[in-house]
């Protein structure tokens, strides 16, 4: 591995890299940095991660950028001070993830690992990365503005449920004392900002940029009131739940708008401003994005402190969209990336191919070519008229929109020009697929869907393929915005049809949650006894993390759906949570006699029947 790791080294000096230690931006002469970025994980010059992406991107803009990667914030905070203080602002992101899904399971247990930190090892990064960090800086260089970014920062950009504390919180921005938000996908926000912070504009000045958001003494001044819409405070949301329900379905719905408004909610005796996102990024910007000169390596500080598992997972993937029109209410892809798809080119795709094709340590084997949702590429309104006047949260529940271009063509030639480089042994799509998207109304898999399952079973799954039912019960569904179960017992059957045919033993892996709102015992033990019967012994389940900023939490914590504002039962405590979890594995003997109990207190001897 060491070797290898050399080997790679070798072909890239310290200028094709950016700085991440004090020797690196000695070694570049810098007699100051203009951009300095703190990021909680460790630092990799791949596109799979933000700091990268960023940290690229404004280096393309002419800026000179350095990285400070996981920084010790319990020591004299030397991290912190090393480097000194930028020309023009500190950047700051806990990294690819929320730091506290990061820190704990479900059961607010402390992980034992940490997929983004050399050798898996835990504790690099405080909890509330985002708010810690920015503390620190501002403490230290008070006069230095500081943006923060990334999942964790845009996911509690208004007044939230934080699950891990079991309170509302109010904006990030409010906690961390950052002076401004960037949320979402932030390259073209974050380059706006940094050229007119070049030409001496002060950051509190920028108060009209798109996917940005900040703390205002006053409420802004709207020649018109359609433009914004005026949240409950974050004082009203503490006092009354049902309000703080009724707020998200405004910030969900203006998430997702091509044209948004601005949403406004007065939090301790300030105003918090958040700007519409950015309308429309163009094929060309994204391409830009992904067509940096990133090294693809871990940063060589890391060489001897062991493998780091998040980038052994994505080393050799290629990401081809972003974005997702999914809407399930417990993910947090639209209301961080937006529901409207934005597509690389196949060129730009193809270019990553030959990339990762030349890297001296690879075998042949391209471990993903997907996306937050695999089979969304290049999917679109045919009429964008339409789309600006769209308010649904999901273009594809509860039924597939008539104006949804759904033609998975694009996305079949890029995987026939991938698994026929005369580099690649096999190109597989390691990401899961919507199946909703392959059926027609008559519930048939027919033309361009056809020639596109086909391809991938055949030649793209890598033994398993997943998929995401999430449950079996239509009441349960309906909350989480995902199709009936009756479609992916079709699916099922077509992908073990196609098997069949071509002599081969792969399987499904489809994906569930337990205690998502509306899901009671009974469903999961109807959950339990459908998915024996399709002779599952299910792998990949997880019990329900209220993350911020989906319907999920809102529910969970207020007891309100935010679109009907009516009541829906949540299982809570720990031993609901166990109890629901437990359902996954009927199979297992250590719970059978606990399953037949809860059945027979339930007064359901006939689930027992069908279970055991």
């Amino acid at each position: 591995m060491h070797l290898k790791l050399s080997l790679l080294e070798k072909k890239y000096k310290i200028t094709d890299r950016l700085p991440a230690s004090i020797k690196e931006i000695k070694a570049l002469g810098w007699s100051e940095i203009d951009v300095i970025l703190f990021t909680g994980d460790a630092f990799i010059d791949h596109p799979a991660f933000g700091a990268a992406v960023i940290g690229r991107v404004l280096q393309n803009a002419g800026l000179r950028v350095a990285v400070i990667p996981q920084p010790n914030w319990r020591d004299d905070l030397r991290d912190f001070k090393k480097s000194g203080k930028p020309r023009l602002f500190f950047a700051v992101t806990s990294g690819n993830m929320d730091s506290m899904v990061n820190h704990y399971t479900a059961n607010k247990r402390r992980r034992s690992d940490d997929a983004y930190t050399p050798g898996g090892k835990p504790g690099f990064r405080p909890d509330y990365a985002v708010t810690v960090y920015t503390r620190i800086l501002k403490k230290l260089y008070p006069e230095t503005p500081v943006i923060i970014g990334g999942i964790e920062a845009s996911l509690r950009r208004f007044t939230h449920y934080d699950y891990w504390q079991d309170k509302l919180k109010p904006s990030i921005l409010t906690e961390s004392g950052a002076d401004l938000l960037v949320y979402g996908n932030g390259e073209k926000s974050i380059t706006q900002i940094a050229k007119l912070a070049d030409k001496g504009v002060p950051i509190k000045n920028m108060t009209n940029i798109a996917q940005t958001a900040y703390l205002s003494d006053s409420f802004p001044n709207f020649k018109d009131k359609k433009q914004f819409i005026n949240l409950y405070s974050y004082e009203d949301c503490l006092k009354d739940k049902k309000k703080f329900a009724e707020n998200f379905k405004h910030i969900e719905t203006q998430s997702n708008q091509i044209y948004a408004k601005y949403l406004i909610q007065k939090t301790k005796n300030k105003y918090l401003i958040v700007n519409p996102p950015h309308s429309h990024t163009k094929e060309s910007e994204i391409d830009s994005f992904y067509n940096l000169p990133y090294t693809r390596l871990p940063h060589p500080k890391y060489k001897n402190k062991g493998k780091i598992p998040a980038y052994e997972m994505i080393k050799f993937s290629v990401n081809m969209h972003r974005g997702c029109f999914g809407g399930c209410s417990f993910c947090t892809i639209s209301a961080h990336q937006g529901k409207f798809v934005i597509s690389r080119s196949a060129k730009s795709i193809l270019k990553e191919i030959d990339e990762i094709a030349d890297m001296p340590d690879f075998k042949g084997t391209i471990t993903d070519l997907g996306g937050p949702s695999a089979n969304m590429y290049k999917m679109q309104g045919y009429d964008l008229s339409i789309c600006e006047k769209c308010k649904r949260p999901s273009c594809i529940y509860p039924d597939i929109c008539f104006n949804l271009n759904t033609d998975h063509n694009p996305l079949t030639e890029i995987y026939i020009k991938a698994r026929k480089h005369p580099k690649i042994k096999h190109a597989f799509t390691g990401s899961g697929i919507r199946y909703d998207l392959l059926f027609d109304k008559n519930g048939k898999i027919t033309g361009d869907k056809d020639r596109y399952a086909k391809e991938l079973i055949k030649y793209h799954v890598s033994g398993r393929l997943k998929v995401a039912p999430e449950h079996t019960e239509s009441n349960v569904l309906k909350i989480m915005r995902k199709p009936s179960f009756d479609l992916f017992r079709k699916f099922k059957k077509y992908f073990d049809e196609i098997n069949n045919k071509e002599n081969m033993k792969q399987q499904i892996i489809p994906y569930f949650i337990s205690s998502h709102p509306g899901s009671r015992d009974e469903d999961m033990a109807e959950l339990a006894v459908k998915t024996k019967k399709l002779d599952f012994k299910l792998e990949q389940v997880q019990d329900l993390t209220p993350t911020p900023m989906t319907v999920a939490a809102v529910i969970y914590y207020s007891g309100y759906h935010p679109y009907t504002l009516k009541k829906v039962y949540t299982p809570q405590s720990k031993e609901q949570k166990l109890t629901q979890r437990m359902f996954f594995f009927w199979h297992k003997k250590e719970y059978r006699q606990k399953i037949k109990n809860k059945l027979l207190k339930m007064n359901r001897p006939d689930l027992i029947k069908r279970l055991f």
